[in-house]
């Protein structure tokens, strides 16, 4: 029959085989020594011969790491302490012979004689220094986590499935007034809020854990108990466990209250301009009424005893609902008739007003017996009084002209207008030309004076008076069609009718104009005369 009896090298290599495979090392100390035992799995975590291990339980513990040496003091103390515990168990990291730092996990069992002195401690020790290490980062990443989580703008928190408060980061609780996250842990909405909000809330919560479908984006009205209504843009979401269990709910609130009050602040300021607007554009309604009514829609039946005639047309395209320029037909008796036209600076109101200012001043202004220089003399006078009182400052060019259709002569004056165009059969000609007979713009100097100038008629078909919106219109090259232009077209088109002979001028200059538009108010007064006969 085989020997049965236990066979002690045998028992020894399982025992090293089990240690191995648990990656863990045996050791043994006799108090009372300075040596001590390491298997040989420890000499390899330490990376050092038997000779030349060091006994880490021995004062003063220098292979123990400085951070973890205090612990581990405490800890060999207290095993070796009479009423000490009966195992020793600490973790520290310990310098190998490489010069490297290895976590080490040390357990050992104290043995004691009869007064409980200790007179033996063995053991084991297992390498943890990649669990270590995989803890540190862990511990990094939950550091950072929660250094985001508390300082990020926004309140977020977890609650349980009764709504209490699990977890909240510092920005919420410093948003409801705690020192510290801690003071809020398991409170509930009901301990903040008003009935009406923590109702709602804690319904949202409750259909959130029971749907398992988030809300994200509301906007919602936070009634307190205690102090005004604030306003915050909050998403909630299930909080699940790693098995997808639903253990509550967690949300992220953002204070949007200032955003929420400008905006009631911009929607009434809105609401308030809305109804200024209706009122300034039935004002502007009005103003736009009252121009046009104001503006010559007819023109006197001119002819003289003699016979000859005068024929009036206009064309008058504003860029906008109030223009600055206008024209005026005069009848002043004697077979006399003034011819104005005017462009005021600018466009808009402005510009309207002062329109109306001269037309009300063309209106007082006794025209008749007077000559063109006179005449703008006068206008110019009362235009600046009224500027300068106003303390504004503002200036009108103008062109007026009287046509004596008895003797077919004209008298004109020019206050910084461009000069009209006369046109004959096949040929033409500009007024106003020299810069002599160009005097300063109406609005600028109070006494300024103006020269007078007279022409016969005679062998003129047409004058053509116009604002500078025609000449200012550009190509796409960015030519201006300027005067000379506007002489070749008038002169090569006075054989036509009036009306047609105006359309003309329009279509070419429009032809010319990168867009077919104007950048400017266009008016043009057209005058044919009609000597006995024709």
């Amino acid at each position: 029959m085989p020997d049965q009896s236990p066979n002690p090298n045998l028992e020894s290599d399982r025992l090293e085989l089990a240690l191995r495979a648990s990656n863990e090392g045996i050791w043994d100390w006799i108090t009372g020594e300075k040596a001590i035992f390491y298997s040989r799995r420890i000499l390899e975590f330490l990376e050092c011969t038997a000779s030349g291990a060091p006994n880490i339980f021995l004062p003063p513990h220098l292979p123990v790491h400085h951070v973890d040496r205090p612990d581990f003091v405490r800890a060999v103390a207290q095993a070796l302490d009479s009423n000490g515990p009966e195992t020793l168990a600490v973790d520290a990291r310990v310098q190998t012979g490489g010069n490297d730092w290895r976590w080490l996990r040390i357990r050992g069992t104290v043995v004691r004689d009869r007064q409980g002195h200790a007179l033996r401690i063995a053991g084991s020790m297992i390498d943890i220094s990649l669990r270590k290490a995989a803890e540190a980062q862990i511990e990094e990443e939950r550091h950072l986590l929660r250094a985001l989580i508390d300082h990020v703008p926004l309140q977020i928190y977890f609650k349980d499935l009764g709504s209490k408060l699990v977890m909240v980061n510092k920005g919420m609780a410093e948003y409801h007034g705690y020192a510290s996250s801690s003071e809020m842990v398991g409170k509930h909405d009901r301990d903040l809020f008003s009935n009406t909000h923590w109702e709602k809330a804690a319904a949202d919560e409750g259909r959130i854990i029971e749907t398992g479908i988030p809300m994200t984006g509301q906007l919602e009205r936070e009634t307190w108990r205690e102090s005004a209504e604030t306003y915050v843009v909050t998403s909630k979401f299930p909080w699940r466990d790693k098995s997808g269990n639903i253990k509550g709910t967690f949300g992220v609130s953002s204070d949007v209250t200032s955003l929420v009050l400008a905006q009631n602040q911009a929607t009434d300021l809105a609401n308030e301009l809305q109804q200024k607007n209706a009122s300034y554009e039935e004002e502007l309604k009005l103003a736009r009424e009252i121009q046009q009514a104001l503006s010559t829609t007819s023109f006197p039946n001119a002819i003289s005893q003699n016979g000859n005639r005068l024929l009036f047309g206009s064309r008058y395209l504003p860029i906008s609902g109030l223009a600055g320029d206008f024209y005026e037909v005069l009848s002043l008796g004697k077979n006399r008739y003034g011819v104005f036209i005017c462009d005021v600076m600018g466009h808009g109101i402005r510009a309207a007003l002062i329109v109306s200012m001269l037309r009300g001043l063309i209106v007082t202004q006794n025209a008749k017996g007077r000559s063109s220089a006179e005449f703008l003399k006068s206008m110019n006078l009362g235009l600046t009084s009224i500027l300068q009182r106003a303390n504004i400052t503002m200036f009108a060019t103008a062109f007026y002209g009287i046509i004596d259709l008895e003797s077919l002569t004209l008298d004109y004056s020019c206050a910084g207008h461009p000069g009209p165009v006369a046109a004959g059969e096949g040929a033409s000609l500009q007024l106003c030309s020299g810069k002599k007979q160009k005097g300063p713009a109406l609005g600028l100097i109070a006494n300024a004076s103006y020269e007078s100038t007279g022409i016969s008629l005679v062998g003129i078909r047409r004058l053509l008076l116009f604002t500078d919106g025609v000449l200012e219109a550009e190509n796409e090259a960015g030519e201006q069609f300027l005067d000379t232009r506007l002489l070749g077209i008038a002169g090569s088109n006075a054989g036509k009718p009036l009306d047609g002979w105006l359309n003309e001028i329009l279509d070419t200059v429009l032809d010319f104009s990168k867009g077919h538009h104007f950048d400017d108010d266009v008016c043009l007064l057209g005058v044919e005369i009609l000597p006995k006969g024709d």
